[in-house]
């Protein structure tokens, strides 16, 4: 992309892709003119032949999903990169010096405790699992090479102003656990219909209604709030692991070491472009979790949960700008020595269990629960662990990426059942790719009332269909943008992007799933009886807090009693409900596709200048 752009660049459009969701429209073919009799039949090769009207696609119903792109786009899109993670490195002196706060006599012209920045970043697995099919190395030695990079002496901290890197590298490996037990409660009392207790009268009802969608995918969130806002009531309001983790840091950070929201720099690593997006929301920013000032106003501008996002791609990128090789960099983690403990103890051991030992290694989720997070497969286990004796039923749908759950119990256990025959008792599904996501969406659309007399006045529920006089539904839809999930983000490394000779891109994806699987591998046979004593920093017999004790309860190999002990810890130390840490809203977003644009201030340069300047409002 050219660095300056006029007017006219950001005008140009780039028809939409093969697999574009948002297609041009066909309009009916005009009839000839001139005299014709109103029932005379007119064959197809006698209409005129006109070349289709351009496509009307603007920014506000752009994607984000590298199907189509104006050089509008690339210019919010630049906004997020290697670039500005350098910058902002360059921009403000460190804030800590060891496990200080930096001494502002040592700064007198920067003052630094006034401007110093603390930067700590965030990896998704699958960016690991991407560089380690890459350089051929396994997903824990990729994960110690990103953190060579971004905190070790010969990364990032070898060059620049400062000298800067990040303090902490967190694997939001960490929160996708929070989240999946969040997701589980959320779908739990959807189902019963019981409202988790509000701290405030005023709070809005978060409970989704069913079937519940998953949102942790922000393709998939900003196509239903542009162009199905009927569904937006089905969205799991839960935030995504990357936003959980943002908040996280920020709230424990800031109120731990006595520093303002805006000088901690969070920093996202992630295999979607669309993840830029989601950083850029309203809804996801310290206005919706900070304590009110005594005065009770606040007119401090709010302040993002993550400050940027970059992809697998641009951290080579990234490494390449400061002359740095990263196949080269060590594959050993980061000495002992040079490790800052977290400021509060108890989220250490969650944050970071790879820096104690004693404890249980966090694992990937098992291939059977995609490599999208695992949401639907930690919900199936769930209910398989709350249904004695029933079973699991999996049926694939037209490709691979549509599959249909169905949980089933023997008919003894149910007398409305039919004897012989098992009852369904709980269904879901998954729905990968945008195509499938429109059959989807299709589904979800509410009937037109019918004036005919008799007949339904509603829609049927989603998957439902009659089976031993009971009607059922989907309870639950894990849903995500990219065909195959997250491992094929947009923001992977390519197979183009290495020159892999006889190598297809399915090929290649095939090597990256194996990488982020070979997590769950690895760690099995690590993981024994003993371990279940020390999980996440819970101890039994430990006086921390008093919310250290043994575990009880593991599903999908996630001990959830201790993650809901973790959330509470955060909850009453931070002294803010989790309704406003771990929770979100959606919200229709208006397109102007077919009004007016001839209004100059709203087209062009001004329509880019006024998203820019935005933190958030929408896509």
């Amino acid at each position: 992309m050219s660095a300056i752009l006029s007017t006219d660049d950001l005008n140009d459009f780039i028809s939409p892709g093969v697999a574009c969701i948002k297609p041009v429209e066909t309009l009916p073919q005009q009839r000839p003119e001139g005299n014709i009799d109103d029932h005379q039949v007119i064959r197809e090769d006698e209409l005129p032949s006109q070349p289709p009207p351009p496509a009307q696609i603007s920014l506000t119903d752009c994607l984000a999903c590298s199907g189509c792109v104006t050089s509008a786009e690339a210019v919010l899109v630049s906004l997020q990169s290697h670039s500005e993670v350098l910058n902002a490195l360059d921009s403000r002196p460190p804030l800590l010096s060891g496990d200080r706060l930096q001494d502002p006599a040592l700064f007198p012209d920067n003052r630094a405790i006034a401007n110093g920045k603390l930067f700590v970043a965030s990896v998704s697995p699958q960016v690991r699992a991407s560089l380690a099919a890459t350089y051929k190395t396994s997903d824990v030695e990729a994960g110690w090479m990103l953190d060579q990079l971004l905190t070790g002496p010969l990364g990032l901290a070898s060059g620049g102003k400062y000298g800067n890197s990040f303090v902490w590298v967190v694997d939001t490996n960490s929160m996708r656990e929070a989240c999946l037990v969040l997701g589980a409660d959320e779908l739990s009392q959807s189902m019963s219909r019981v409202q988790p207790p509000s701290s405030s009268a005023e709070e809005t009802e978060i409970l989704p209604k069913r079937p519940i969608l998953s949102s942790a995918c922000p393709g998939w969130v900003c196509y239903v709030e542009k162009n199905h806002p009927h569904v937006l009531q089905h969205l799991s309001r839960l935030k995504s692991p990357q936003a959980l983790t943002g908040t996280m840091l920020k709230t424990v950070i800031s109120q731990k070491l006595g520093v303002r929201p805006d000088q901690i720099w969070h920093l996202a690593v992630m295999p979607c472009f669309d993840k830029k997006l989601e950083a850029s929301r309203e809804e996801l920013t310290d206005e919706y979790w900070r304590q009110s000032s005594s005065s009770g106003v606040d007119s401090r501008p709010p302040v993002r949960d993550v400050d940027c996002v970059i992809t697998a791609r641009e951290i080579l990128m990234l490494a390449e700008t400061r002359n740095i090789s990263f196949p080269q960099l060590p594959r050993r983690p980061i000495s002992s020595s040079s490790v800052r403990p977290f400021p509060d103890r108890t989220l250490d051991c969650f944050l970071f269990p790879e820096r104690h030992p004693e404890k249980r290694r966090r694992r990937n989720q098992p291939p059977a629960a995609g490599s999208s997070g695992g949401y639907l497969h930690h919900i199936l286990q769930t209910q398989l662990a709350s249904s004695p004796n029933s079973s699991l039923h999996t049926t694939r749908g037209r490709n691979g990426d549509v599959l249909e759950y169905r949980i089933t119990q023997p008919s003894s256990q149910n007398t409305d059942a039919e004897k012989g025959a098992d009852t369904e008792i709980f269904k879901s599904a998954r729905y990968y790719g945008f195509n499938n996501i429109q059959n989807l969406v299709r589904k979800l659309k509410p009937a037109k009332a019918s004036r005919m007399p008799g007949a339904s006045r509603g829609p049927k529920a989603l998957g439902s269909k009659t089976k031993n006089g009971m009607a059922v539904d989907y309870a639950y839809v894990e849903v995500m943008a990219c065909p195959g999930g997250c491992t094929n983000g947009g923001g992977q490394i390519k197979v183009e992007d290495i020159g892999g000779q006889g190598v297809n891109q399915r090929e290649w994806l095939e090597k990256v799933d194996e990488a982020y699987f070979s997590m769950s591998d690895e760690d099995d046979g690590n993981i024994s009886n003993a371990d279940d004593q020390t999980y996440m920093g819970l101890e039994k017999n430990d006086d921390d807090d008093n919310i250290i004790e043994q575990a009880s309860e593991h599903i999908n190999g996630i001990d959830i009693s201790a993650v809901r002990k973790v959330l509470r810890h955060w909850e009453e130390s931070t002294g803010i409900a989790l309704r406003k840490l771990c929770y979100t809203s959606f919200r229709e977003v208006q397109s102007d596709v077919g009004k007016d644009k001839t209004d100059s201030a709203q087209g062009g340069l001004g329509k880019v200048i006024e998203l820019t300047g935005k933190i958030g409002g929408g896509w």
